[in-house]
């Protein structure tokens, strides 16, 4: 007698950050695989309503929200969530949900270093984490690491340029790799001339060539920071050295990443500019499994273009290669004044070209040291906060 195999057990996923980009594509990976995956938790910032439409749909009884007011709005609508929802709140909550016993996969897409205590969280308790937060490993790659090596868990990168690095690397020696070479677009102001760039808006920069996503990385985009930091997170995340990692302009988003190996071969991936290609690969792993958006059409012309990157236009990502070369702090240093400049620069309170400027000062004034702990990184990262309002309210050299 012939009996059927009996089916493969869905991954169980978390999902932190469902609102953002990351998270609503996340969304249609799952509700295409729900053969293979199950969303058993979810938190938001503050968007308690669409969070709340989320639950329903996916019937996600364990939900969070970060802001102390969008969850007592929520706590006030329970009625708007699934019967029986567990709901959480604040730092802790996203703590709770990283933890959960249910859970299989924890995907961290929270904007900045409020993701890394629920991904240390997820790691210390067994789940893989599926890692789109760039800053966290930016900020604590090597606890992070520790605390994946110690548990047993994976790390899988869900940033598409890591993601294709991860892709290549898979089934060679880690000492056949030269050097890893991730593609930028260039973002907004890519063939701008320079001169354009003091009277750019925030406006201007959140109108992206290529890809929808949130208002800090659209802006990252522009000035390159998001390449520097995402050099600086692959240098720790596939154990290369800082003159292994490399950059360059390809405007149609299409090659995510070059490896290139020491007898001087080079295997590359690509796929259409859309953040479901990473995600699932990085949920599935290491099935494979149609796509939820139409793979490239090579029967249509297509053109790809490769430009080296002149820095002295792009002055963060020589700012982001001087801090992983530095190493200690001075990555995490880097990313915090980033992130405060690029807050000020949506605000309108500082000007495109300011940015550079105020992360630049901040690294030259913040002591720069090889850290012991947690506490002394995270010590660093809110004195570099601190110094980069100071410069942005007295902007005078």
């Amino acid at each position: 007698m012939v009996t059927s195999a009996a089916p493969s057990p869905r991954k169980r996923v978390v999902l932190l950050g469902a609102t953002g980009s990351i998270g609503e594509n996340t969304l249609r990976v799952l509700a295409a695989h729900r053969d293979k995956l199950e969303l058993v938790g979810i938190a938001a910032h503050s968007q308690w309503d669409k969070l709340a439409a989320i639950a329903r749909q996916f019937d996600v009884r364990h939900v969070g929200l970060f802001d102390d007011a969008a969850y007592s709005a929520a706590r006030a609508n329970l009625a708007a969530f699934p019967a029986g929802t567990h709901l959480v709140g604040g730092l802790s909550g996203l703590v709770e949900l990283a933890q959960l016993p249910a859970a299989d996969t924890v995907l961290v897409a929270v904007v900045g270093t409020t993701g890394l205590a629920p991904a240390l969280a997820a790691l210390a308790a067994g789940k893989d984490l599926a890692l789109a937060s760039k800053e966290i490993l930016v900020l604590a790659g090597k606890f992070v690491l520790a605390a994946a090596k110690k548990s047993g868990a994976n790390i899988l990168p869900v940033d598409s340029e890591h993601n294709a690095v991860f892709q290549c690397l898979e089934g060679h020696p880690h000492a056949g790799v030269r050097r890893i070479v991730l593609t930028a677009s260039g973002g907004a102001f890519r063939d701008w001339p320079a001169e354009r760039l003091a009277h750019v808006t925030p406006a201007d920069a959140l109108k992206h060539p290529n890809w929808s996503m949130g208002p800090k990385i659209t802006v990252d985009s522009a000035t390159l920071a998001n390449k520097g930091l995402e050099l600086i997170e692959a240098q720790c995340l596939f154990g290369l050295r800082p003159e292994q990692c490399t950059a360059v302009l390809h405007p149609q988003s299409i090659v995510h990443a070059f490896v290139e190996f020491t007898d001087g071969a080079m295997l590359a991936q690509l796929c259409p500019p859309s953040m479901t290609f990473p995600i699932q690969h990085a949920l599935l792993h290491p099935v494979r499994a149609p796509g939820v958006d139409s793979a490239l059409d090579f029967t249509k012309l297509l053109s790809l273009e490769f430009r080296p990157i002149d820095e002295s236009r792009f002055p963060l990502l020589r700012l982001a290669r001087e801090s992983m070369a530095a190493a200690g702090v001075a990555p995490a240093i880097f990313n915090a004044a980033n992130e405060v400049a690029v807050a000020a620069f949506l605000a309108s309170e500082i000007p495109f070209l300011a940015i550079p400027r105020v992360v630049e000062h901040v690294l030259s004034t913040v002591p720069n040291f090889e850290p012991a702990d947690l506490p002394s990184v995270l010590a660093a990262d809110t004195e570099s906060r601190r110094l980069a309002r100071l410069k942005i309210l007295d902007p005078q050299p």
